[in-house]
């Protein structure tokens, strides 16, 4: 069976929407699964609804699997997209070919950083997207030289782009450019402007062009949101879609069907970027400020996540869907995020309903086996991060203790003190009631916590963590009544099961 390219595609008589040829005015840093399930799949609807007629050029950030740039290359940037998921409960499993993508460069290869800079010099170019990872947004001593081919760190190639089209236009201000970033990082399209700053004073660059950049480009942060799993692993369904779409396309990407996109950013920039006018303004849209749509992502979906896993996990459930089917733990969840997460946020409360609805859908996503497990990880760092401010605003704004976060509280000591079997290079070893043992991971100094008390009493746990400063950054035994409720709900959680515990808070 022949792979996927646009002769191919035409020969199996698909006849979804196709753009083969259009200019670039998309360079994209990255060409991973996340980008061209979320930003490339936005860029092909605007092709679609909004006569964008834009290509994306696909650049890879780091040298450490040159083959990617060939394989979309050989497919001449042609890829299958399924977005699947659950809305408004019912089954959705969408097939899309993405055709903005033009093609892939690897600047390590001889030659192919020349390529990356001539289409900084294109006068179609209007956007450069990037999402080069957490690590990716970072100055670093090893681009000392100017001309270095290519620079090692990303804000140091964008930099080069950046000066390459100041001196391909005079510096005409109307050539600036749109720069969307994508990194899972706090402001991070300020930190991605602050460190091209720093190469242009490491490299002596004129004034002129320190001008352009920081007024005649466009630095915006982003806050992105899909569950990208990528490639499909069962071999079997592969080779079934295979039959059924008549290509092979190794590309296949898979990503949820949800999927928003937050630019933060002066309104004028609806008139640059072209997702507004495809009638997307509910999935992408620009706002001035983000942060309270940060705050909606974290506190309500990575919220429910680390406030219901733990508790769930001790009492019998390993997948997020599963406990979607349970009526104590969704309704456990639900009661959380509706009567005492809800009400503490700084958004319009019909927008959070419908996002809270949504993560249910994204929790009873029929594709993917979300482990709780996997969610586990360093909880003691996300309980403070995701769940510890709701828990102090509801506080301060009932003047009580909300019940469910409170259970929660006790829900994640349980999970790091439950039956502890030894401590490991691997992590805390634990028993949970069904009696299987799992492991704990979190910092080092966490498990040895757990484990030099791991024959403490209820009480004498919950005070011990409640007054624990590196963890909390304060002593949270000075909240009224907190200590006792915790100690009740763990006492209840060892004496009657986690499920009990949690149908005791509804």
């Amino acid at each position: 069976m022949e792979t996927l390219n646009y002769k191919v595609l035409e020969g199996t008589g698909y006849n979804g929407y196709i753009l083969k040829d259009a200019p670039v005015k998309v360079m994209q840093f990255g060409e991973g699964n996340f980008l061209r399930a979320f930003v490339d799949y936005f860029y092909d609807i605007a092709n679609e609804k909004a006569g964008y007629n834009g290509k994306v050029k696909l650049v890879q950030p780091i040298s450490n699997f040159p083959q990617m740039a060939d394989w979309i290359n050989e497919q001449e940037g042609l890829y299958t997209l399924y977005l699947r998921g659950s809305e408004k409960g019912q089954k959705v499993d969408a097939k899309r070919v993405i055709s903005c993508v033009s093609d892939c460069v690897c600047p390590y290869i001889d030659g192919k950083w020349d390529e990356v800079l001539e289409l900084a010099r294109s006068a179609d170019l209007e956007t450069i997207v990037s999402n080069t990872t957490e690590a990716g947004i970072a100055y670093t001593q090893g681009d000392s030289q100017f001309d270095q081919v290519p620079p090692n760190s990303f804000p140091a190639k964008l930099t080069r782009v950046l000066f390459e089209r100041y001196k391909a236009f005079n510096g005409a201000a109307d050539k600036g450019l749109t720069i969307l970033s994508c990194e899972l990082i706090d402001n991070n399209g300020k930190e991605l402007l602050k460190c091209v700053n720093q190469y242009i004073e490491q490299w002596g660059l004129e004034d002129g062009f320190k001008k352009y950049v920081n007024e005649d480009c466009t630095f915006c942060g982003s806050l992105v949101d899909r569950i990208v799993p990528g490639r499909i692993r069962d071999e079997k369904e592969v080779a079934e879609l295979e039959q059924k779409h008549g290509y092979t396309d190794p590309l296949l990407d898979v990503g949820e069907v949800f999927g928003v996109w937050v630019i933060e950013g002066d309104e004028k920039l609806n008139d640059v970027l072209p997702f507004k006018k495809a009638g997307l303004s509910d999935k992408v849209f620009v706002v001035p400020d983000m942060s309270p749509y940060k705050k909606r992502k974290v506190r309500i979906l990575n919220g429910a996540h680390t406030g219901f896993v733990l508790g769930a996990y001790l009492a019998g459930e390993n997948i997020v869907r599963d406990c979607m089917h349970d009526d104590v733990i969704k309704g456990f969840m639900n009661k959380m995020l509706y009567e005492e997460v809800i009400p503490t946020l700084p958004l319009d409360k019909d927008d959070l309903l419908k996002f809270a609805a949504a993560v249910s859908d994204r929790f009873n996503n029929p594709f993917v086996n979300h482990e709780l497990m996997s969610i586990s990880l360093n909880s003691t760092s996300k309980w403070k991060a995701r769940n510890m401010p709701s828990f102090l605003e509801y506080i301060k704004e009932q003047g009580k203790l909300p019940v469910c976060l409170t259970m929660s509280l006790a829900a994640y000591i349980a999970f790091y003190s439950n039956d502890i079997q030894e401590l490991t290079d691997a992590g805390l070893i634990c028993r949970r009631p069904a009696g299987n043992e799992y492991t704990v991971s979190d910092d080092r100094w966490v498990l040895e916590f757990y484990y030099e008390h791991r024959d403490a009493s209820a009480a004498e746990l919950v005070h011990e963590v409640l007054t624990n400063k590196k963890m909390w950054d304060q002593d949270l035994t000075g909240i009224e009544g907190l200590e006792k409720a915790v100690t009740e709900d763990l006492e209840k959680i060892r004496r009657e099961g986690a499920k009990a515990a949690y149908a005791g808070c509804l």
